[in-house]
């Protein structure tokens, strides 16, 4: 019966069924098949809803919604353009910039391709940008934000593997401000090579794009000195961010209506945090099961037959990171590996943070990674071009992430110099 089954969920898997469908009939079958009781499914479910953290993952990705459907997006492109457009590839530098903010807002790297997609790609092209680099800046620009808080892989990232989010934010504030200083760096040679359109820097236009953003360029500080101030919780800023988008998006910039567009922005947002919760509870179901019967220990026993430094483990962890961001999004990635990974990593040396931010980082760079990865297809969907175009103009920017990502990974104190001059807790 147990074979049948096990068939069953394979066949409903390749025909495209829910992943939280699949994930907790798996975790039902591991547990019927040892004779154990499949309450241990419902029972994370309801340990996961008296979690305090939890309530951050929907506030955040409310005003993360609110910020895309608004005019938010134009306002930082306008007011980044004003800041650093005089530089040699100073557009460029919007882009890696602007993307990087919005992605960490909306946790959603597709989002950002989609919403800053349209506004930047035309820009770069009238500015003599070549139309593969334009591609390939767009399409891995969207990957890079979410390192900063509040990026929303980190705070289930802290969920799944019980460690603080605030600490976890605090670590992958040195390692995304890395890759944004790889990635700058790199579109400021491309521009010095070339003859590319630079503008004259005002003070006039600068003040103006500040005011038309004044009340939305507060927000990442809000966030990040409440927090680190010791101010309010990751759960608390999360309440002080979504009521602060909802007011200034709603009541002061009044891009949208709270009769035509909330009711939709409320249902879109909350389908997403449904479809994460409901798997989160499956992947914990499953992970019970994994940890009862020893399965990370057995895999553990495994490598270290094969791998005895922890150089070569922090090498095959990557290689495979970067196989399942290809593969899974990255919610279901966090959801199904990483309580595997945690013990495994633990026994190489591997600090709880420090693997955190490695985990983030492979798998937000999984997206940009042929043949499969899903910014890739999303790109290709969004300007009408092929995904071999998409393949060959993400590809220098593939091999930038995927520098960064080597020293991010063998050098920790990235992730944890500011955890512990800062003591957060």
């Amino acid at each position: 019966m147990s074979i049948l089954i096990g068939i069953g969920l394979i066949v409903l898997a390749l025909y495209g069924a829910p992943l939280f469908t699949i994930i907790g009939g798996v975790a039902l079958l591991a547990f019927y098949s040892v004779n154990q009781s499949q309450v241990s499914v419902i029972l994370e479910l309801y340990r996961l809803a008296s979690t305090p953290v939890l309530i951050a993952i929907p506030l955040f990705t409310f005003a993360g919604y609110v910020l895309a459907e608004s005019g938010t997006p134009k306002r930082l492109i306008q007011l980044s353009r004003a800041l650093v457009g005089w530089m040699p590839g100073g557009l460029a530098l919007v882009t890696v910039l602007t993307c990087a903010v919005f992605t960490a807002f909306t946790g959603a790297t597709g989002v950002t391709i989609i919403a800053l997609g349209g506004l930047l790609f035309p820009v770069l092209l009238k500015d003599a940008y070549s139309e593969r680099f334009s591609l390939g800046l767009i399409t891995s620009s969207g990957n890079i934000g979410l390192l900063f808080p509040p990026s929303l892989p980190i705070i289930l990232y802290g969920l799944v593997a019980q460690v603080s989010v605030d600490q976890l934010f605090a670590a992958g504030l040195i390692p995304g401000l890395l890759i944004i200083a790889v990635m700058g760096s790199y579109v400021v040679l491309y521009a010095r090579k070339g003859s590319l359109t630079t503008h004259k820097f005002s003070w006039s236009v600068l003040g103006r794009a500040f005011i038309d953003a004044v009340w939305e360029v507060p927000l990442p500080f809000i966030i990040i000195i409440g927090i680190y101030g010791g101010f309010f919780t990751a759960s608390e800023a999360a309440a002080i961010t979504a009521f602060y988008v909802l007011v200034v998006e709603f009541f002061i910039y009044r891009d949208l209506s709270l009769t035509k567009d909330l009711s939709g922005i409320i249902r879109d947002s909350m389908v997403l945090v449904g479809g994460v919760l409901i798997i989160l509870g499956s992947a914990l179901g499953l992970a019970n099961y994994m940890i009862d019967a020893q399965i990370p220990m057995k895999i553990l026993g495994f490598m270290q037959t094969f791998i005895h430094s922890k150089l070569v483990f922090l090498l095959t962890l990557n290689i495979f990171l970067l196989l399942v961001g290809a593969m899974l999004d990255i919610f279901s990635a966090i959801l199904v590996v990483v309580p595997l990974l945690i013990p495994i990593a633990t026994s190489f040396g591997v600090h709880p943070l420090h693997l955190g931010v490695i985990f983030i980082t492979n798998l937000s760079i999984g997206y940009l990674t042929p043949p499969v990865g899903m910014n890739l297809f999303i790109a290709s969907f969004r300007f009408n071009k092929s995904v071999l175009q998409l393949y060959a103009a993400s590809l220098p920017f593939l091999g930038l992430l995927l520098l960064a990502l080597l020293v991010i990974t063998y050098v920790p104190e990235l992730s944890l110099w500011l955890v512990r001059v800062f003591g957060i807790q």
